[in-house]
C-alpha cells in the first residue's frame, strides 16, 4: 500500500552521521525520522529477538518532552537543553501481550517496558488486516457460500471489521470479515455479499467462527463505477479553465517542520494515529511587537462512527477510525492539481509497519495559500455628501491539508490560518457509503425497519454518525486559562417602549463538570480566556470557539457502543492539561470497554479555573444517506473556528495592504485593463 524503506542496515549505518549533522537543528516536537524509526526497530528487536519472540509493531511515535521543557526551549530561542532528549513511544505485541515501550534515542536504550493488562488492544496494522481478509477468502465454507449464490470466487474481495465490545467478560483479539463483489466494477462497496460472517482470531490468525445466515441479492454493478474513464457521454464540461498564479512565489516559508506565514508561526508534524498535529501556534502582534501564544497543540483525538443497523451482520459496526485503524496510517499521497492546487507545497510522512520497518507516505500534507474571492473586511460609505468611500481587503488564507481514506470513507481535513488571527478547521466527508444489500428495489416495497434509505435497487444506505473529537490545548497569552460560557438571555424591561432585549451573562467554569456543554439548548458564546492578561480597556484576552455543528450522540447511555464513545454525549469538554490524556477513546481502543476515555477522565471533576486547560470539541454529523450519495458521495463539510476575542486592542488587519492582484484579461472580462 505504501512504499517501505528497504536496506535498514544501510540506513542505520548512516544514522550516526545524520544525527551529528542535524542534532542542533531538531525541533523537540519533530516527528520521528526514518533513521530514528529504524533505530527504534533495531533496539526493540535486539531486546526481543525474533528467534525467541513473536513481535509486531502497532504504533511508533514521538514521546514528546514535558510541556514545560518545550516552552522553555521555545522562549530561550531554541537553545539546546540536555533535558530535551529524543524519546519514542512504541506499542507492540510480543508473545500475545501488549507492551508499551519508551526508547531513549540518544542512549539507544529502553527506559520503560510496561505490559498492558487492561481492556482493549492497540491499532490494527495493515499487514494483519490483509492477512485476515486473505484467510477468509481461501476458507472452503466461504467459497461454497459464494458459489451457492452463483458468484465467481475470483471476483470476491474481503475486508476485516473490528467487533467492539458487548458485555463479554473475556475477549480474544478478533475481527469479523465481510465480503464484496467486483465483476464489472471497482466500486465493490456498492456490492456487498450479505448474510455471511467470518470471525478471525488475529493472534492465532485462524478462523474461529463462520455463519451463512441468509441470502440476499447482490446489488448490480451497473452505475456503480465512478472512474472518469468509465463514464459515458454526455459529459458535463461547461466550466472553463481555472489557474492559480503566484508570480513571486509563496508567502510562507518552511524550516524543517516549522511554518511561517504572514503573522503566524506554527509547527506541523505527522503522526500515524492522529495524522496532522499543529503545535506552538503563535501570532505576531505589531502593537506589542511580540509573538503571542494561541495554541500549544491541536489534533484530531478520535473519530467515532456508529452505524444504526441492528441485524446480526451489522450491529457491531461501530468504528473508532483513529484508535482502531490509525487516521494517519490511513492517509494517502495527495495528488497535485486534484487534491491540492498548483501553488501547493508538499510534505511526506513516515510510519512503522508490522515488523518495525519504516514506510513512507509521499505528499501526505499539502500547504498552500488560498485566495478564493472572499472578503476579509469592507465598507462603502455613502453618507458623506458628494463622496463615496470604499475600502475592501481580500481574504487570503494558509491551508494545511491531509486526506485519510479509512475503508470506504475519505476524510479531508483542512487547518486554515487567517491574518485576522482566526484558525479555522474544516472537515469534508466524501468517498463511498457503507451500504447493505437488500431484497427491495423500490421504496414502496419496504414494510419493516431497514435502518436506512434505499439509494439504488437492492441497496440500502445505512444511517450512521461521524464524530470527530478535537484536542485543542489553547494557551491564550500563556498557559493559565479559564473557560467562560456567555449565555445570551432574554430579559424584559418596562423602562423602554421596547418590551425585551437580550444580554450576555458570563459563567466561568470552576470544574470539569461545569464546562460540559451540549450545544443547541440555548444561545451562548464559548471562550477560553487568560484571566491574568487584560486589554487596555480591561477585558480579559481570549479566543472563542465558534462551532458549526451541534450534533451529539443520540444513542442511549447504557448502549455498549455509547459506553465506549461516551465522549460524544457533549460537544464541549474542558480538562486540566495532562500529557497522558491524548486519545479521547483511550490508548487501547480496539475492543475497549469505555474505562479509559475523555468521559471517564472528566469524572474526577478537577479544577479548571485559571489552569493549564485543554478544550475538547466534538464535531458531529448525523448522516441520513440520499440517492445523490450513490455511487460516490459529494463532499459534505462542517467545522469550527477559533477566533480572537479581545485578544487584540483593535482590528489586527486594519493596516493590512492587499496582495498584488494579477489579472489575465479574457474575452468579455469586466476588469479594467489599468487594474
Amino acid at each position: 500500500m505504501f512504499p517501505i524503506l528497504r536496506n535498514p542496515l544501510l540506513f542505520f549505518t548512516f544514522f550516526c552521521i545524520f544525527s551529528i549533522v542535524t542534532a542542533q537543528k531538531v525541533h523537540p516536537l519533530d516527528p520521528l525520522t526514518p533513521f530514528e524509526l529504524i533505530q527504534v526497530q533495531t533496539i526493540v528487536k535486539k531486546s526481543f529477538p525474533s528467534s525467541l519472540h513473536n513481535v509486531s509493531f502497532h504504533y511508533v511515535g514521538l514521546d514528546e518532552p514535558d510541556k514545560s521543557l518545550v516552552l522553555s526551549w521555545q522562549s530561550n530561542h531554541h537553545r539546546i537543553d540536555e533535558n530535551l532528549s529524543r524519546q519514542a513511544i512504541i506499542i507492540v505485541r510480543i508473545d500475545l501481550k501488549t507492551h508499551e515501550i519508551i526508547v531513549d534515542l540518544s542512549s539507544n536504550s529502553i527506559v520503560l517496558d510496561k505490559v498492558y493488562n487492561g481492556h482493549g488492544y492497540p491499532i490494527l496494522n495493515s499487514e494483519e488486516q490483509n492477512a485476515a481478509g486473505n484467510l477468509a477468502l481461501a476458507y472452503t465454507p466461504l467459497v461454497a457460500s459464494v458459489e451457492k449464490r452463483g458468484l465467481k470466487v475470483e471476483e470476491v474481495v474481503c475486508s476485516p471489521f473490528t467487533i467492539g465490545w458487548y458485555g463479554e467478560k473475556r475477549a480474544n483479539r478478533e475481527v469479523r470479515v465481510m465480503c464484496y463483489y467486483l465483476d464489472g466494477t471497482i466500486n465493490f462497496y456498492m456490492r456487498p455479499i450479505e448474510g455471511i460472517t467470518v470471525t478471525v482470531d488475529l493472534d492465532q490468525m485462524k478462523i474461529i467462527a463462520y455463519r451463512d445466515r441468509i441470502t440476499v441479492p447482490v446489488p448490480k454493478a451497473e452505475g456503480t463505477d465512478y472512474r472518469e474513464s468509465m463514464q459515458k457521454s454526455p459529459f458535463d464540461s461547461k466550466l472553463k479553465g481555472i489557474t492559480v498564479v503566484q508570480p513571486d512565489g509563496p508567502s510562507f516559508t518552511i524550516d524543517g517542520h516549522t511554518i511561517r506565514w504572514a503573522n503566524w508561526e506554527f509547527h506541523l508534524a505527522f503522526d500515524m494515529r492522529a495524522g496532522p498535529i499543529i503545535s506552538l501556534a503563535s501570532i505576531y502582534d505589531p502593537e506589542k511587537d511580540e509573538n503571542r501564544w494561541v495554541m500549544y497543540r491541536g489534533f484530531i483525538s478520535e473519530l467515532f462512527v456508529p452505524y444504526m443497523d441492528l441485524t446480526e451482520e451489522w450491529y457491531y459496526r461501530v468504528f473508532f477510525d483513529e484508535g482502531e485503524y490509525g487516521f494517519g496510517l490511513c492517509a494517502l499521497p495527495l495528488e497535485p492539481l486534484r487534491d491540492c492546487p498548483e501553488n501547493a507545497v508538499f510534505m511526506d510522512g513516515y510510519f512503522s509497519g508490522l515488523d518495525g520497518t519504516p514506510g513512507k507516505i509521499s505528499n501526505v500534507f499539502c500547504i498552500f495559500e488560498r485566495n478564493a474571492g472572499d472578503i476579509m473586511w469592507r465598507h462603502t460609505e455613502t453618507g458623506i455628501p458628494g463622496e463615496v468611500i470604499r475600502e475592501v481587503r481580500p481574504e487570503v488564507k494558509l491551508v494545511v491539508r491531509m486526506v485519510s481514506t479509512v475503508g470506504n470513507y475519505d476524510y479531508i481535513v483542512d487547518w486554515e490560518f487567517m491574518q485576522t488571527g482566526t484558525i479555522k478547521v474544516n472537515v469534508g466527508l466524501t468517498g463511498l457509503l457503507e451500504v447493505k444489500g437488500s431484497i427491495y428495489t423500490h421504496k414502496d416495497q419496504i414494510q419493516e425497519e431497514v435502518y436506512g434509505t434505499i439509494v439504488a435497487a437492492n441497496t440500502i444506505g445505512v444511517h450512521h454518525d461521524h464524530f470527530l473529537v478535537f484536542h485543542l490545548d489553547l494557551d491564550v497569552d500563556g498557559d493559565a486559562n479559564s473557560f467562560i460560557k456567555k449565555n445570551l438571555q432574554t430579559k424584559r424591561d418596562k423602562r423602554s417602549k421596547r418590551r425585551s432585549y437580550w444580554t450576555a451573562i458570563s459563567e466561568t467554569a470552576k470544574t470539569e463538570s461545569d464546562a460540559r456543554i451540549q450545544l443547541g439548548s440555548g444561545a451562548a458564546e464559548l471562550l477560553v480566556v487568560n484571566p491574568n492578561k487584560k486589554t487596555k480597556l480591561g477585558n480579559c484576552v481570549g479566543y472563542r470557539l465558534i462551532p458549526k455543528s451541534e450534533a451529539v450522540s443520540l444513542l442511549m447511555d447504557d448502549d455498549y457502543a455509547q459506553i465506549r464513545g461516551a465522549f460524544t454525549k457533549y460537544n464541549v469538554w474542558v480538562t486540566p492539561y495532562n500529557k497522558s490524556e491524548k486519545w479521547a477513546g483511550g490508548l487501547y481502543t480496539v475492543q475497549s470497554r469505555g474505562d479509559d476515555t475523555l468521559a471517564t477522565w472528566s469524572l474526577r471533576n478537577r479544577e479548571v479555573k485559571n489552569k493549564d486547560i485543554v478544550l475538547w470539541y466534538t464535531l458531529g454529523f448525523h448522516h441520513v444517506p440520499y440517492q445523490e450519495d450513490f455511487p460516490i458521495m459529494p463532499t459534505l463539510s462542517s467545522g469550527f473556528e477559533l477566533r480572537p476575542s479581545n485578544f487584540f486592542e483593535h482590528n489586527p488587519v486594519l493596516k493590512l495592504k492587499p496582495p498584488k492582484q494579477i489579472y489575465k484579461i479574457c474575452p468579455n472580462s469586466s476588469v479594467p485593463p489599468d487594474q
